[in-house]
Formats: structure tokens, sequence, C-alpha cells
């Protein structure tokens, strides 16, 4: 007979308790305590997986949010720019600048001496000679001091003969010992004070013929009378105490001055002895040759301009003084220059600027202006045609500052 153990049969019951490990029971038959713990634990890992899950998920969805909070706003502090690139010009060989006619000399003319005008000679438009005379005026003062004057200039004369013959007769007298030598200095000393005052009255009628001589008033150059500020009967006041008023105004035109600003990028052209033409408006077709004559030798520090003088001869008067001119100067090399619009510049402290773009990067360059347009300007030196300049440029905007562009212009060198 068998043993118990050997009776027990397995069934498939048993089989699935063995495979899960679980010890069978004494009585042939495996335990389900084991099996009632198993099944406890798996929902609570199960809800543990699906918590960190559940965490890991909301980190991650987090951080990616944040990383891409910072790419978008790293994104739009990038400033958005829009480019153009220069337009070309053709080699400037000369510039034209404004300047307005002046008259060779211009002076006006006060009187002299106090009195009325008695008459008057030529009025506006007048060409005359120099010396020639414009008017009178009437002095009666004048004429009684300098008659005046004469006669003080007779007595203090009378006055010198008798003391030149005194001081003579006591130096001869002094010798014999019949007058002393003290009366002898007096009569010296007395001719000397007497030949003084003789010598003052005489300066006091040259003066007063000098103030008389001024009763004619005469023209001091060849030229136009371009204004006649008095009448007959006009009081005349030189004295010093009052404004003096001017009588005539005189201009001389046969040569006539014109003074240009020459901008410092074209100082060259401004040569001594250059040959320059002018032009006007109410002459077209017609043009006026002229010679530069000199130049200040120093550049404005206000305007970065030189002051240069262009002589025109004007021999028949058809250019008026005050006429607004251009003057045409050559230059001795031709100069390569560009145009951009004049909302690119850049006015600072460092001087004008412009912002241009490279390989996504701002750099702000100094240029300078030859022409100004008004809504375009001339750029002589800093830039290229090939360059991408910033159009309307923030305040903010400094060199070395990454930029977006927002367009990309044709023919531009596509940086």
């Amino acid at each position: 007979m068998k043993s118990s153990e050997t009776n027990v049969k397995t069934t498939p019951e048993t089989e699935r308790i063995e495979v899960q490990g679980v010890e069978p029971s004494p009585d042939g038959f495996r335990s389900t305590r084991g099996t009632r713990r198993g099944t406890a634990v798996l929902p609570a890992a199960a809800a543990l997986l699906a918590l960190a899950l559940l965490l890991y998920s909301g980190i991650h969805s987090r951080a990616v949010a944040e990383s891409r909070l910072k790419v978008r706003t790293e994104e739009a502090a990038i400033p958005t720019v829009a480019v153009v690139f220069p337009q070309e010009g053709a080699p400037t060989q000369e510039i034209v600048l404004p300047g307005n006619t002046q008259a060779f000399s211009d002076a006006p003319i006060y009187a002299r001496t106090s009195g009325y005008l008695k008459r008057w000679y030529f009025d506006i438009g007048a060409h005359v000679q120099k010396g020639q005379l414009l008017a009178e005026i009437e002095t009666p003062e004048v004429d009684q001091q300098l008659q005046q004057a004469q006669a003080d200039l007779d007595t203090a004369e009378a006055n010198l003969n008798i003391a030149k013959i005194t001081a003579s007769r006591w130096q001869d007298l002094v010798s014999t010992g019949s007058v002393s030598q003290q009366e002898t200095d007096q009569a010296v000393s007395n001719l000397k004070a007497v030949k003084a005052a003789a010598e003052s009255s005489a300066a006091n009628v040259r003066r007063l013929e000098q103030l008389q001589a001024f009763e004619k008033v005469y023209a001091p150059f060849d030229g136009i009378i371009t204004a006649r500020n008095t009448d007959i009967g006009a009081l005349i006041d030189a004295g010093a105490s009052t404004q003096p008023k001017e009588l005539f105004h005189m201009a001389a035109i046969r040569t006539l001055r014109l003074y240009v600003s020459v901008p410092e990028v074209y100082s060259r052209a401004a040569r001594s002895g250059a040959p320059a033409t002018s032009t006007l408006d109410e002459f077209p077709g017609q043009v006026f040759h002229g010679t530069l004559v000199r130049n200040a030798n120093s550049i404005d520090i206000a305007s970065r301009t030189l002051l240069v003088e262009v002589d025109v001869d004007n021999p028949t008067g058809q250019l008026l003084p005050g006429a607004y001119v251009f003057v045409h100067l050559k230059l001795p090399d031709e100069i390569h220059s560009v145009t951009i619009p004049s909302n690119t510049l850049i006015f600072r402290k460092e001087g004008l600027q412009v912002g241009l773009v490279q390989n996504g990067i701002a750099e702000l360059v100094p240029v300078k202006i030859g022409h100004d347009y008004g809504n375009s300007v001339e750029i002589v030196s800093g830039l290229r045609a090939t360059d991408a300049v910033i159009g309307d440029p923030s305040d903010s905007l400094v060199s070395g500052m990454t930029v977006r562009l927002s367009n990309k212009p044709a023919g531009g060198s596509g940086r």
C-alpha cells in the first residue's frame, strides 16, 4: 500500500498555485492566504506607478513650457529691422553750391559835421565817380568857430613876435651886464609859452577847417548810389553822443564777391586761383566766369564747412548785389558717392552715423554727407553700394546688437 503522499493527485488548480510559489497545506491542498496578499500588493504598486508617471508628466510638461517661453522671450527681444541698399551714383566731378552776390566795396556815407542839408546831387541808382560831390551841408556854427579860431591865432602870433623880440634883446643885454640873468631867463621861458599857445591856436584852426571841409560830401570810390536817406533841410547831427544818420549808401559792382561755404569733404576744391563759374535762375543758359581768390584756411566747427571767396567780373553791371547764385567748383579728383534715405541717419554725440546689418549683427559706422536732397542724402565716405543700411533706426540701437531682418531688398548683398 502506497503512502498518502503518493495518493495525492495534482489538479490544475494546485498547479496554478505552485506556479505562483505558494506552499501546499498539510492536507494536500495549497493555502489561499498568499494569494490574497499578492492580490492586495498589485493595485498599490500600480497606483504608485501611475502617480510617478503623473508627476513626471507634469514636471516634464512644465519644463518644456518654460524652455519654450524662454526661447520665445529671447526671440521677441531681438529687434526687427528693415534694410535698404544705397544707390550708387555717377562720380562727382564738380560741386554746385548756393551763394549770394555782394558788392566788392559797400559803404554807408555819414556826415562828419553838424548842420542842415543844403543840397544833394545824386539819387538811388546813379553811377558816380570817386571824388564826385554828393551833397552839401550848411554849418554856420562851424564857420563862426573857424573865424574865432583864426582871430585867436592872429593874437597868438602877435604875442609870439613880441616875445621873440624881448627874449632876443634880453640875451644881448645880459652879456653886457645891463639886465640880470633872472630877467633873461624869464623872457626866454615866456617865449616858449607864447610859442606853444600859438601852435595850439593853429591846430584849432586846422581842425575847424577840416570840419568846414566836411560840409561837402564826396564819393569815396567808383560805384552806384543804392540808398539816399536824407533830403534838403534835414538836420544833420554828427555829435558823438547821438546815433549818426546815414546820408547815402554806395556799392562798387564792377567786381562782385561771392562767399560760399564748401563742405569739408570737398575742401580740396577750394584752391586759390582755381576757376569757378556761376549761374542764376534769371539768366537761363548764361554762365558767369570768376576766380576763387582766397579761403578762410579753417574749417568752421559748427557747420563743418570752409568759407571761400569767388570774385566775378561785372563790367556791365548785369549782376546785382544780393542776387542768389549757384557756384560751380571743379574737383581735382572724381569722388564716388552713394545715396541713402534721410531717415537712415543717426545723430549722436559721436557724430553722424548709419546702422549696417552684417550676418545678423548691427554695426554703427560714421559717414560724411556731400549733398542734402531733403528726402535723401549723398554719402561720400563710409558706405558702399553693397551695405545693408538699417532704415529708421531706434535710439537704442548699438553696435554688436543682434537684429532680425523684416525684408530683403532686391539688389542687396544678402547679408
